[in-house]
C-alpha cells in the first residue's frame, strides 16, 4: 500500500527524509514579480525585492489540480495546509481530495487545516510519519493527528510588518511605527488568526518573552522547531533558552522558506513546540 503525506510549502518543507512527501508550491505576487516557493527560489533575493517595494503584494495558494497531481498514485494521502484563516489552500485540497476519491473509490485522502503555518506545519508532518511508521488505520491517524494539533502551539516575533501592509491586513501607520522604532512585535496565533500581544524593543527581550510565553502556553519539554528569515542570532537565543531549562528537548533551527519568508520577514523568528495549555 502507497502512502503519501502532501503539505503546502508554508510548511518550509520540499523533502522530508524517510517519508513519501510532497510539497505544493505557494505563491508571492507583487504587480513587478511573482515568487514560486520552490527549492530554487532565492527567498534572501526575494525578501531584498519586497523591502524596496512599495506597491500592494498578495499570495497565490496551489490550485486543486496542483493538489492533485501531488496526490499521485498513491492509496492513503494525509495533507496538511496552512490555516484557512489566510489562505484558500485548505479548500484547494478538500476540492481535490473529493475529486480524487470521486474518480478512485478504493483511495483515502485526509486533508487536516493546521490553522497555522511553518514550524507547526513541520510538527504535523513529523507526527503524520511517526502514526504511519507505527502501522496506525487511516481512522486513527485522522483522530491522532487533530489531537496533536491541540497540543502544538505557535508564537512569533516580528521586526517588520510591511508585508502585512502591502497586503491589507495591517493599518500603515502600525507597520510605519513598528519600523521606525526598532519594535518587535510578540504574538501567537489563535484559531487559524494572528494574535498580536506584546510590543518589546530589542531582539533579545523579543526571544525572553516568546520563551516566558511558551512556558505559559503549557511548554513542558518536548519538540520544538524554530524557523527565522536571516535572525540565527536571535533563533539560537531562543533555543539556548530552552536548552538551560530542558537539555534533552528535541530542538530544530533552519530558515523560513518562501511563504514564510514573506510574512516573517527579515529578523522575524517563529517557534512551534509539543506542550499542553493550561
Amino acid at each position: 500500500m502507497k502512502i503519501r503525506i502532501v503539505s503546502d510549502s508554508a510548511s518550509n518543507l520540499y523533502e522530508y527524509p524517510g517519508a513519501d512527501f510532497r510539497s505544493v508550491p505557494m505563491k508571492v505576487i507583487t504587480d513587478e514579480a511573482m515568487y514560486v516557493d520552490t527549492p530554487d527560489l532565492d527567498v534572501k533575493a526575494m525578501m531584498d525585492d519586497l523591502r524596496k517595494y512599495r506597491g500592494k503584494s498578495n499570495t497565490g495558494h496551489p490550485g486543486f489540480r496542483e493538489w492533485q497531481r501531488a496526490f499521485g498514485d498513491a492509496d492513503i494521502v494525509y495533507a496538511v495546509t496552512v490555516t484557512s484563516k489566510l489562505s484558500g489552500s485548505y479548500n484547494a485540497a478538500l476540492l481535490a481530495a473529493e475529486e480524487y476519491m470521486e474518480e478512485y473509490p478504493d483511495r483515502k485522502v485526509f486533508v487536516l487545516d493546521s490553522k497555522s503555518t511553518g514550524p507547526q506545519m513541520e510538527l504535523i508532518i513529523e507526527k503524520y510519519q511517526e502514526l504511519i511508521a507505527a502501522g496506525k488505520s487511516f481512522q486513527e491517524v485522522q483522530l491522532e493527528i487533530q489531537h496533536y494539533l491541540d497540543r502544538t502551539q505557535i508564537w512569533w516575533s516580528f521586526e517588520s510588518l510591511q508585508n502585512f501592509v502591502n497586503t491589507g491586513r495591517i493599518n500603515a501607520a502600525v507597520g510605519f511605527l513598528i519600523k521606525t522604532f526598532g519594535i518587535c512585535i510578540v504574538g501567537t496565533t489563535r484559531d487559524g488568526e494572528l494574535e498580536p500581544l506584546d510590543k518589546i524593543r530589542g531582539t533579545d527581550r523579543a526571544m525572553k518573552k516568546m520563551y516566558e510565553d511558551m512556558l505559559k502556553d503549557g511548554y513542558d519539554g518536548g519538540k520544538v522547531r524554530i524557523r527565522h528569515s536571516y535572525n540565527e542570532e536571535g533563533a539560537k537565543t531562543l533555543a539556548g533558552l530552552v536548552h538551560k531549562d530542558f537539555p534533552g528537548a528535541d530542538i530544530k533551527v533552519g530558515l523560513n522558506r518562501g511563504l514564510c519568508g514573506y510574512y516573517v520577514e527579515k529578523g522575524g523568528v517563529v517557534v512551534s513546540f509539543e506542550g499542553n495549555r493550561r
